[in-house]
């Protein structure tokens, strides 16, 4: 059991980013595994810890990943953000002219990579610098509502290039309500997708399969919860409404005590 969960895990097709990068995250997965079956077969853990020596003058190894620190974060736009990275001593990626880069990290506990062309200098010594944008979208959808969000989400999802952050919080009656549950858990595969339950008839989450459990709720959605799901949005994002009147002006009078201004709003 201790190696199985030492095991890595191989990566879904939503962590991807499908631009033809060396390493590919698939690469990666393929090396690491190889080094798991070696350290089990001899059943030594301290082979798990093996990592190649990096160069001296610190160019990026185009066969593996490189750690470094971000040492500033700045705000550009709305959703635009610069990201600066240290790099060791007064060394320089040594990139070719739009040359780009792997960044590869956790989000919403997934391994994601994405490429990215630094806007740096090619030359800069010591940092390089790149743009990350994020969007964020809350979607609130009671019953039927949830219609007009599927496309928005499959748009999203379907362009390698959106970076668009998406909350989905359905609100259904029972777990068997809940439409579309195949879609709606390959959809919650991306990186970039979070959904959340509430089931208003259901009193436990005790007979719901385990995979729904962690992020569905009982009872109604009310001020309180619309505030903890605002709030653990990355930034204030822009929300879609959709489900009846009534549900459509109690969402609207929880959002808004939960911060978010009437122009950051849509309701369907």
């Amino acid at each position: 059991d201790d190696w199985l969960a030492l095991k890595p895990q191989e990566p879904s097709p939503s962590q991807c980013c499908g631009s033809g990068c060396k390493p590919c995250i698939y690469d990666v997965f393929e090396k690491e595994l190889a080094q798991w079956e070696r350290a089990k077969a001899k059943q030594d853990k301290s082979l798990l810890m093996e990592k190649k020596e990096q160069s001296s003058n610190s160019e990026l190894n185009p066969e593996t990943f490189t750690a470094f620190n971000i040492s500033s974060v700045e705000q550009l736009t709305e959703d635009t953000y610069q990201y600066r990275f240290e790099l060791p001593g007064n060394s320089s990626l040594c990139l070719s002219l739009g040359q780009h880069i792997v960044l590869r990290g956790v989000v919403n506990g997934l391994e994601v990579q994405r490429a990215y062309t630094p806007i740096s200098p090619g030359d800069a010594e010591g940092y390089f610098e790149v743009l990350i944008k994020h969007g964020e979208l809350l979607m609130l959808a009671s019953g039927t509502g949830l219609a007009p969000m599927l496309p928005i989400i499959q748009s999203i999802t379907r362009d390698e290039e959106d970076e668009t952050f998406v909350t989905l919080v359905g609100c259904f009656q029972t777990f068997d309500n809940i439409y579309l549950k195949p879609l709606l858990q390959d959809l919650a595969r991306y990186w970039n997708v979070r959904i959340f339950y509430i089931l208003s008839q259901e009193t436990s989450l005790e007979k719901l399969p385990w995979s729904y459990q962690e992020n569905t709720y009982t009872g109604r959605l009310n001020e309180d919860l619309v505030k903890t799901v605002v709030n653990s949005c990355r930034r204030k994002p822009f929300v879609l409404i959709c489900g009846s009147s009534a549900f459509n002006e109690d969402m609207s009078r929880y959002l808004k005590a939960a911060g978010i201004e009437e122009n950051s709003c849509f309701v369907f």
